[in-house]
């Protein structure tokens, strides 16, 4: 074998580097291996950026766990001595009145029952607090000034870093391929560069790759692919922050969001929707012409200045979509010495801070107050996808 550990994690994005660093933690010996190199070009952590927001319509769960990540970015910040979450605020424009909005109206009224101070704008104060929203389709909405975005490759990678400097053995450039099993027990993986890790149990977190590890979950989860435009206006006062902030443009009936400028000198428009499936390995991550397309149909109806800005860098990024969206964090029900973390489902980074404990106590059996959500179960394969933002049409590209 080539190493031996008390845990092997598979997997070194956000799922899997805060869970080798919470047993790490604990007193545990951990070996983490992942493709590499770190942050691995092609995990769905690895982004510029990422939305951090309590919104989730009538979730209380989610928004509670959100509000502790919160916390969380901001001791990171302190850790890495670099501001890598930006706590902007977060802007929810509705082009109807509130009360017809289910996401929008749920999560304001959410905010306020857990004591969060999200304020109340029409179309008219939206405008004016927000300028470069000058179309007045949107006429409703609010801004939570708790929240914002992460730099979420940059955070992957300070992670892995204090996972090696508390030594986490980190092993870039294994690919898990084989379960090393033994009866019904699990002693380890095998990797496609044939290296073998034992352990006494294994953690997979391997994102979109974890059902081509476990077919047996490929009937609940599966890749999809959503498009990323990083744009280049020409004069970029207007989109900075703080005039200009995270924010959904009515994101449960489009799917579009974005970001102010960011560090790289570019807004980021995304879009939430239905997406398209792909191979997390094999499929290029093209953005299509349907895509350019339908981005230019937001940006006349949101920001129309946008329409002549170069677009400099597309991809899709990479969903693990469960079948209803929330995670799937448990002990595998049949292989002893298994336990999986994934289902990100395009809504995974902002719990970071949070994850690591939370999958190490399912991992150990320690009761914690969110696992219930993420259990093992059965999934109809009609289940619908039960995450509020998101765009559900029937495919990408209806509005």
């Amino acid at each position: 074998m080539a190493t031996s550990s008390d845990f092997l994690v598979v997997g070194a994005g956000i799922f899997g580097v805060t869970t080798a660093l919470s047993l790490r933690s604990r007193g545990y010996g951990v070996t983490l291996i992942d493709p590499g190199p770190l942050p691995y070009p092609l995990a769905a952590s690895t982004d510029v950026s990422k939305v951090v927001r309590m919104e989730y319509g009538s979730n209380r769960q989610y928004m509670q766990m959100v509000i502790r990540a919160i916390e969380g970015f901001h001791g990171w910040n302190e850790l890495f001595g670099e501001t890598l979450y930006h706590e902007t605020g977060v802007l929810a424009a509705t082009k109807e009145h509130m009360d017809n909005s289910e996401f929008v109206n749920d999560s304001y009224r959410m905010l306020l029952e857990e004591g969060q101070s999200p304020e109340r704008l029409s179309g008219e104060e939206i405008t004016r607090r927000f300028p470069a929203w000058t179309t007045g389709a949107y006429v409703d909405g609010f801004y939570n000034p708790r929240g914002g975005y992460a730099e979420s490759g940059r955070v992957v990678g300070k992670l892995v870093e204090l996972a090696m400097a508390n030594g986490v053995e980190v092993r870039p450039g294994q690919t898990a391929d084989q379960l090393l099993l033994n009866g019904g027990r699990m002693e380890g993986m095998q990797t496609r560069e044939g290296a073998a890790f034992s352990s006494d149990h294994t953690v997979v977190a391997a994102g979109s790759w974890t059902p081509w590890l476990l077919p047996e979950l490929q009937s609940v989860m599966k890749a999809t692919g959503h498009p990323i435009f990083h744009l280049d206006p020409k004069d970029p006062a207007p989109y900075t922050a703080p005039e200009f902030v995270v924010f959904f443009g009515d994101t449960a009936r489009t799917g579009w969001y974005g970001f102010p400028m960011l560090r790289e000198g570019v807004i980021k428009i995304s879009r939430h929707g239905v997406g398209v499936a792909l191979h997390p390995e094999h499929d290029e991550r093209t953005v299509y012409e349907e895509d350019f397309a339908q981005l230019r149909i937001f940006l006349e109806d949101t920001f129309p200045a946008l329409l002549d800005s170069e677009i400099t860098y597309t991809r899709r990024c990479l969903y693990n979509d469960t079948l209803d969206e929330h995670f799937w964090i448990d002990h595998h029900p049949e292989i002893e010495g298994l336990s999986i973390a994934t289902g990100g489902s395009g809504h995974g980074f902002k719990f970071g801070p949070v994850l690591g404990d939370l999958i190490a106590d399912v991992v150990e059996g320690v009761p914690n107050e969110w696992a219930d959500l993420f259990r093992w179960r059965e999934l109809a394969p009609d289940t619908t996808g039960e995450e509020a933002s998101r765009y559900h049409g029937d495919a990408e590209g209806e509005a």
